[in-house]
C-alpha cells in the first residue's frame, strides 16, 4: 500500500464541486453551520488531507461567500498555495458544468485527479492512499463502497480526463464511470463518511 513517503505530490489533484445552488436545503446550503464551521469545510478538509499538490474549487452560487471560507480554512492550515478557485459560470446547467470547469483548470502533468462533493464533509482521509494504491495498480478509477454502495470520493486516472471535460447536465461523472465496468476498482470500507451526504435540513442531524 502507498504511503505518504512514497508518493509524488506532484502527479495528484482534488476538484471539490461546490457550484450548486442547494434547491432541495433551501439555499445557502454549502455555508449551513455544521461541527463548528460552515457545511462546506468538510469537504475542503478531506481535499485538502489529500496528497493533491493543487486542490481546485469550483463556485457557482453563493461564490464570494464560499470562495472566502475556502480561503480562509486553506490559510489556516497554511495551505493557501495549494488552493485553486475557478467559478463556473454556467453552473445552473448542472454538476456537468462544474466538473467541466475544474477539469479544464488540471496541470498538464496530472496523473489523476480525486473529485470530492462538497455536500459530502464526512469523507475518511484514510481512504485517499487505498485510491491511489489502485490507480498505480493500473485502474483506471477508483472509489470507496460501504455497504455494497459505491461513495465519494471517486480517484480519475488521467487517461479520463477527456471524459470529465466533456460531462454535461447534472450526471457529473456518472457517464466516465458507467462505461468502466470491472475498470473502476472498489475499495471496501466502513467508514459512513464516503456514503454521508446532505441534501435537506434534517440530514445534518444525520450526522
Amino acid at each position: 500500500m502507498a504511503t505518504g513517503a512514497e508518493i509524488n505530490l506532484g502527479v495528484w489533484s482534488a476538484i471539490v464541486l461546490a457550484a450548486g445552488a442547494g434547491r432541495r436545503f433551501g439555499g445557502r446550503k454549502l455555508l449551513a453551520p455544521f461541527e463548528g464551521g460552515p457545511l462546506i469545510e468538510g469537504a475542503l478538509r478531506a481535499a485538502l488531507a489529500s496528497p493533491a499538490a493543487s486542490v481546485i474549487l469550483v463556485t457557482g452560487s453563493e461564490a464570494d461567500e464560499v470562495a472566502g471560507v475556502a480561503r480562509d480554512l486553506a490559510e489556516r492550515q497554511g495551505q493557501g498555495a495549494r488552493l485553486q478557485i475557478v467559478h463556473a459560470a454556467d453552473h445552473a446547467e448542472g454538476m456537468g458544468a462544474s466538473l467541466r470547469a475544474g477539469a479544464a483548470a488540471l496541470p498538464a502533468d496530472a496523473a489523476g485527479v480525486f473529485v470530492f462533493l462538497a455536500d459530502m464533509p464526512k469523507i475518511p482521509a484514510a481512504v485517499l492512499p487505498r485510491l491511489i494504491e489502485a490507480v498505480e495498480a493500473g485502474a483506471p478509477a477508483a472509489a470507496p463502497l460501504c455497504d455494497g454502495r459505491r461513495g465519494h470520493p471517486v480517484l480519475f486516472s488521467a487517461e479520463l480526463f477527456h471524459l470529465l471535460r466533456q460531462a454535461t447536465g447534472d450526471e457529473g461523472a456518472r457517464a466516465a464511470l458507467a462505461g468502466l465496468g470491472a475498470g473502476l476498482a472498489l475499495i471496501d470500507t466502513d467508514d459512513e463518511g464516503v456514503l454521508f451526504d446532505v441534501d435537506r435540513p434534517g440530514d445534518l442531524a444525520r450526522a
